[in-house]
């Protein structure tokens, strides 16, 4: 049986969503880090294929747990906050339907955009203590950071590079549906 997902606009409820990545370092271990400040809209369609993903993060809101790396990530060396604050996803197309699908699109990191395709899960839908009605979906890709002109990195003693070049992102989101009421004061 192939899960249907309601159709509507839904707007990410980020306090119980996370957008994160994993990216190696010295080659060895793995980092991982999320951003604390995003926010987003889809449209799920009736015609599943003309459903729509708008996401916005902001690229200074990140947090791997270290301050010193934190304010390095946001520095010039890699993605430079101050002058790109906002990276965006927003789909291009969407593929298959059901429990597990693909949403195509741009997704722009320092002004650079490239084409990204998220493996999606859609996790359910149910109704919210306040009777809202809720979605969930888990998503993720790897991307090359280089694409996105992000090259900062130090040659190690032993070899390799102190940063690697593929970085994992995955995502879980909550969305409530929009009423009727919110659609008209939007």
């Amino acid at each position: 049986m192939t899960a249907v997902i309601p159709a509507g606009i839904y707007d990410i409820e980020t306090s119980h969503s996370e957008v994160g990545f994993i990216v190696r370092h010295t080659g060895i271990a793995k980092v991982r880090g999320r951003f604390t400040d995003f926010s987003g809209t889809f449209t799920i369609a009736e015609d599943f294929a003309d459903s729509a993903v708008q996401v916005r993060i902001n690229s200074a809101s990140v947090h791997t747990g270290t301050e010193k790396r934190d304010t390095h990530l946001t520095s010039s060396d890699f993605w430079d906050a101050a002058n790109h604050p906002d990276w965006t996803f927003s789909s291009t197309s969407v593929e298959g339907q059901g429990e597990e699908f693909t949403v195509n699109g741009d997704l722009t990191i320092n002004d650079v955009t490239k084409p990204v395709a998220l493996d999606v899960e859609f996790n359910g839908a149910q109704k919210g203590a306040g009777g809202d009605e809720r979605v969930g979906f888990s998503a993720g890709t790897e991307i090359s950071r280089k694409d996105f002109g992000l090259t900062w990195n130090v040659a190690l003693e032993g070899g390799g590079l102190l940063v690697g070049d593929k970085v994992k992102i995955s995502i879980e989101v909550e969305a409530v549906k929009r009423t009727a009421d919110a659609a008209v004061n939007a």
